[in-house]
């Protein structure tokens, strides 16, 4: 296995590189040494400063994206180190600083560029942890489907199957009943994308059939072994979630040596998957999978540290939408009385780089991303 490298920060970036042997971590601070000296009277800004993360095959490094690169190519100029750091450097910091994703969902296209968007949840089911049985009857959930793309929805996220911890699964007859009638109503109707939330390949090909465009998967692409290839065949976007155990048993003590890391890495191979199968790259995105087979540092942790999943080089979709450990933070039990809890974490996953907030309260967190895409873009 090769170093691992993560980036973070705005403005003042931060550059973690792990996993070296020590003589090559040694080799690395050399580097970053020698260009202190010779650059930090040269006219081109402070050189980056160096710091040990946590052990001697470590090593860190902070300044400005153009004054990292150059630590690259000084790293390049030296024997000793892995011939293909430098340009996983720059390929880290090219993905971080990207942020001109245009999302192609058959036909419709989201320019997550512009704006952070909205994804409105719409569980057709009895037994989801906030709104089961509201929206189970159809005309029930076309209405709500309505509102929610009249208060600002960008793309209407479709569930048949709770998969809230603990939960039992679905069988897939009664998944399609729920979902594909329903699909098929607002495909027709609505201009906005139709994002069908199952891991079952059968159920996202139905989907996909009646007018979806975006299958959004807890798993991953894991539960299904061919959910990628079927994705692939109807060129659908694909959002990848990182998720640990299945929902029935993932809040049973989950442990991670560093759950970003792992996550991250998680995420890495989902896109792989996709790629390999034939899903295009630019058609894929990314969830951290908040709640899902984590615990409340867990969470919190993921979302002060969303921004280093930029470094994937996708968008990254955010699900925080009145989940338990807000409740857990605030004292608050009952889910729908968590919306400024919820308003808080789609504000800062925002400005950590969400390029997609995913929430039950569409027309009340449309507010805050915009606020929040006002006060980022000074505008």
């Amino acid at each position: 296995m090769g170093p691992v490298l993560r980036i973070s920060g705005r403005g003042t970036l931060c550059l973690t590189v792990k996993g070296l042997t020590s003589e090559q971590a040694a080799v690395a601070r050399g580097v970053i040494k020698a260009s202190e000296l010779s650059n930090g009277g040269a006219g081109l800004g402070p050189a980056p400063s160096f710091s040990p993360p946590g052990g001697p095959r470590d090593f860190q490094v902070s300044g400005s994206a153009d004054l990292m690169r150059r630590t690259a190519r000084g790293i390049a100029a030296v024997s000793g180190l892995p011939s293909d750091l430098p340009k996983k450097i720059d390929s880290l910091l090219d993905n971080y600083l990207r942020s001109d994703y245009k999302m192609e969902c058959r036909g419709k296209i989201l320019d997550l560029g512009a704006r952070t968007h909205i994804m409105g949840i719409l569980n057709v089911t009895p037994d989801s942890f906030s709104d089961g049985g509201r929206y189970a009857a159809l005309e029930q959930a076309l209405a709500r489907a309505r509102e929610m793309a009249a208060a600002g929805a960008d793309i209407i996220d479709i569930g048949g199957e709770s998969t809230r911890p603990g939960a039992d699964p679905v069988l897939e007859d009664e998944e399609l009943r729920r979902t594909v009638p329903l699909i098929e109503r607002l495909a027709a109707e609505l201009a906005v994308p139709i994002s069908i939330d199952t891991y079952k390949s059968s159920v996202a090909r139905k989907a996909l059939e009646a007018g979806a465009s975006i299958v959004n998967d807890i798993s991953g692409l894991r539960f299904s072994p061919d959910m990628a290839n079927v994705a692939a065949g109807y060129g659908a976007a694909v959002v990848i979630m990182h998720i640990k155990g299945t929902p029935r048993n993932m809040q049973q003590n989950p442990v991670y040596t560093d759950v970003v890391d792992e996550v991250r890495e998680y995420l890495e191979q989902g896109v792989e998957l996709a790629v390999k199968a034939g899903v295009g790259r630019e058609r894929t995105m990314i969830d951290p999978g908040i709640g899902f087979g984590k615990n409340l540092g867990h969470n919190l942790a993921l979302l002060n540290r969303l921004d280093e999943l930029r470094g994937i080089g996708r968008p990254v979709v955010l699900g925080t939408s009145r989940k338990k450990f807000i409740g857990t933070v605030l004292g608050i039990p009952v889910p729908d009385e968590r919306g400024f809890g919820t308003g808080a974490t789609v504000a800062m996953g925002i400005e950590r780089g969400a390029a997609i907030v995913r929430v039950h309260d569409v027309a009340g967190m449309a507010q805050v991303a915009r606020m929040t895409d006002a006060i980022l873009k000074n505008q």
